[in-house]
């Protein structure tokens, strides 16, 4: 049976288009500005249509949809080595096709309006929090530079310098204002920063899977919400271990023959979880030392953090904290800590 599968390479304003009614062949190709690529696909019979994972995928799949097609969201890393030759839009719709054809590449979830949002507010915090950062970093370096040396930590910085700016002399007059406007800045930054939270707790008591997810030790609001607006649907994934893989958090495999060899971690898939889920795991170390009594969990932390070290043993306790997220929402459950001494 004919079933047609239909390629979008994905820009801002010019669409490429190829349309497969059989496997390994391009039967049409079209070009399409914005305005008329709703249109063209209201016109078409329902079939698999193919993007690429990337700015604007999710939205256009989200309108796609309600025209009966299958849309299947594609990484782009994954569609990558089927380019052949030179990158043009024809030869990355092209490509689309033939990753489809893999069946070991597995589509990215369409996220919805909702996951969307969520997603968004946390990218507007990470970027806020970047910015807070290289400020405190930038005034604490150009203080350096006059003999004034002020500790590391946000919660220093802004009350030190409008000391400063107030009562010492060593800082120059020249630079006051500008000091000033810059503390300023970092404290609207840091109220946006506590807005998003606040939106995010609200968020959160409406939605079970972040609640259930927040039982895990290691894990809060900003994690668990970032977990349930990326991932999406856990159940795509078979069990703990294949997470903490996509969260690369498991070990990069170099074997050959009889021969096998684990290295460092793979740090693939998205970064921003992978360091909330490490962030996590280090402030379950933290508590874990002076927990009376401790779990099973917090005893094997501590075991591992003395045998391997705090930085092996960090990842160790995400990986095994990504298990545990994994089986808690897959199955519906909140986690239910051990707390027997041994």
């Amino acid at each position: 049976m004919e079933h047609t599968t239909i390629a979008v390479d994905l820009a801002k304003s010019v669409f490429q288009v190829a349309v497969s009614h059989q496997p390994g062949r391009v039967d049409e190709e079209r070009r399409l500005s914005r305005d008329r690529f709703l249109e063209f696909f209201a016109q078409r019979p329902p079939a698999t249509v193919l993007l690429e994972a990337c700015g604007s995928a999710h939205y256009w799949a989200r309108q796609l949809q309600p025209f009966g097609h299958a849309v299947r969201l594609l990484a782009p890393h994954d569609v990558r080595p089927y380019v052949r030759r030179n990158k043009t839009d024809r030869t990355d719709a092209k490509g689309l096709l033939e990753a489809n054809r893999n069946e070991e590449i597995h589509p990215v979830p369409v996220k919805s309006i909702a996951h969307q949002a969520i997603a968004s507010l946390h990218c507007l915090r990470s970027t806020w929090l970047a910015t807070r950062t290289a400020r405190l970093n930038t005034i604490r370096g150009l203080l350096r530079e006059f003999g004034l040396f002020i500790p590391v930590g946000a919660h220093h910085v802004v009350p030190a310098v409008r000391t400063l700016i107030a009562e010492s002399t060593t800082v120059p007059m020249l630079l006051h204002t500008t000091l000033a406007a810059a503390c300023d800045e970092i404290d609207v930054l840091e109220a946006n920063m506590r807005a998003v939270e606040r939106q995010l707790a609200a968020l959160a008591a409406d939605i079970p899977e972040v609640m259930r997810v927040q039982t895990v030790p290691g894990v809060g609001l900003i994690t668990a919400t970032a977990l349930v607006a990326l991932v999406t649907d856990i159940r795509r994934f078979p069990s703990g271990r294949h997470f903490a893989s996509f969260l690369g958090l498991t070990p990069k495999e170099d074997s050959t023959g009889p021969r096998r060899r684990l290295g460092a971690i793979s740090k693939q898939g998205d970064v921003y979880l992978r360091m909330l889920m490490t962030h996590g795991a280090r402030s379950l170390l933290w508590h874990a030392k002076t927990a009376k009594p401790p779990t099973s969990l917090q005893r094997w932390a501590v075991q591992t953090e003395q045998r391997r070290g705090h930085n092996v043993a960090a990842v160790a306790v995400a990986n095994k904290l990504a298990r545990i997220v994994w089986a808690v929402w897959a199955h519906e459950r909140p986690f239910a800590a051990d707390a027997r001494v041994a």
